[in-house]
């Protein structure tokens, strides 16, 4: 019997690819729809050994291939399956949709499978790729390729949907494995996610869905990707890179791990966003942007008047909380954001060691690896300099309120993330006995003055140049 689904996949030049797809789903006796973009190798005449019906569509992005493919093709059965060539479905997953019944899902209108992506053969399974929930699964005639999006194909349907947690679709794109390949084809997709971004700024494309942090996979998607366009670009990328990295935990991942981190995750955003500066520079020739500038005189003393203050207070406030001539113990007990600010960093740092299979402790001063040795955080370890500077400046800027308020948050965010991974390295890997020319605080601000420079140049390059509020 015809089970109540058919498969629908995409497909160019997949003959590396497709046998292993059509294997994984052989015995479901569900119906195969192909819909080719223009193959040369042999992937038209393996979709025809397997009896799949075909047609061909020249490629433009994904959202109009899909929306192709859902209009034109002959679908008799109430739901498709929508899957790309490099895609595989798992025994668990085959299991689930042999035993489907449309019956049991007269309330559903999608379906979301759960994702194990692979590149250069490892499974990446920290920095946000996994547990990720595709929805592949909608209602015939109601569900529809959300054409709002340029690369980042969704689907959308406008009624309830479940995930399946168990089983899997597992995605691993062989010819990812030169990365001459992926690199190239990265950089046709940095193409289309700019001018897409470009077209969001000039109000020529919005979300089709309503973004919520506790909706749907695809919704909680669409929150993230707002918050992402009110980040200022070039600084995105790093922040994004460190949170994956960090929190997300993806430094557990292994050098193959790291590497896709590294490239998907930082290097392609980092293009993207030279591109969006290039589109609209094209496009807006010779505009500058009156932002209420003051003069430069003005901006100097402000910037040094804040700078003095936030670090000479700083000063101030860890002398008179600490044992001494000065010492204010109501402070010291319950206003000391240094110290909760050092057990903060510190806390997170022993996760980290304890994450990567070492054995860390912490007393709120002390970071102790067993096996490795101890770091002692001293006040000049925090940043509290290094955020000084940064905040005076952006806030002694003529800008929007908004603009400075996110940008002085991400800031501030990936000074002190940067300095979680420099306290995990230096438990691990500094020899404090070790005689050196220089200390580890000098490199690590020379580090961080250069980021925070080349941030600030951008942010205020952007600021001159583009009009739009995004810019």
């Amino acid at each position: 019997m015809m089970p109540p689904y058919s498969f629908i996949i995409l497909t160019y030049n997949e003959e590396q690819h497709l046998p292993r797809l059509l294997e994984s789903i052989a015995g479901l006796n569900a119906p195969v729809f192909i819909l080719d973009s223009g193959s040369d190798d042999d992937t038209i005449l393996i979709a025809q050994k397997a009896g799949a019906s075909i047609l061909q569509h020249a490629f433009e992005n994904h959202p109009k291939q899909w929306d192709f493919a859902l209009k034109n093709f002959d679908i008799k059965t109430p739901w498709v399956v929508c899957l790309d060539a490099d895609q595989v479905i798992t025994p668990e997953l085959r299991e689930k949709l042999a035993n489907f019944k449309d019956q049991d899902y007269q309330d559903i209108d999608g379906i979301y499978f759960n994702r194990k992506n692979f590149f250069k053969g490892s499974w990446i399974k920290h920095g946000g790729y996994y547990p990720f929930y595709l929805l592949k699964m909608i209602r015939f005639g109601v569900g529809y390729s959300d054409l709002n999006e340029n690369m980042d194909h969704r689907f959308i349907v406008p009624g309830k949907t479940v995930v399946w947690k168990d089983g899997h679709i597992l995605e691993e794109n062989l010819k990812e494995n030169n990365i001459s390949f992926w690199i190239a084809k990265h950089n046709r997709y940095s193409d289309l996610l700019a001018q897409e971004e470009v077209e969001r700024m000039q109000k020529m494309r919005q979300q089709t869905l309503k973004p919520s942090l506790f909706g749907s996979p695809d919704e909680r998607t669409a929150w993230l990707k707002q918050l992402w366009w009110q980040l200022p670009r070039y600084v995105r990328p790093l922040l994004y890179f460190t949170y994956r990295m960090i929190f997300q935990l993806g430094i557990l991942e292994g050098r193959i791990g790291v590497i896709f981190h590294f490239l998907q995750g930082f290097w392609f955003r980092l293009i993207v966003d030279v591109k969006i500066d290039e589109i609209l520079k094209n496009k807006q020739p010779g505009i500058l942007v009156n932002t209420g500038r003051i003069s430069p005189g003005k901006f100097v003393f402000r910037f040094l008047f804040l700078f003095l203050l936030f670090y000479y207070f700083n000063i101030l406030f860890f002398g008179i909380t600490n044992p001494g001539s000065h010492y204010y113990p109501f402070l010291a007990n319950h206003l000391n954001y240094i110290q909760g600010l050092r057990w903060l960093l510190l806390s997170i740092s022993t996760q980290v060691l304890n994450g990567l299979g070492f054995s860390a402790i912490h007393n709120g001063t002390e970071l102790l690896v067993a096996g490795k040795g101890a770091i002692i955080l001293v006040y000049s370890c925090l940043g509290l300099g290094l955020m000084s500077f940064f905040a005076a400046f952006v806030i002694a800027y003529p800008k929007k309120t908004n603009q400075k308020l996110i940008f002085l948050t991400s800031g501030i965010l990936v000074i002190q993330l940067l300095n979680i991974l420099r306290f995990v390295l230096l438990a691990l890997f500094w020899n404090k006995d070790a005689s050196r020319i220089v200390d580890h605080h000098t490199i690590f601000n020379i580090i961080l003055y250069t980021i925070i420079m080349i941030s600030l140049y951008f942010w205020v390059k952007q600021n001159d140049e583009h009009p739009n509020k995004h810019a």
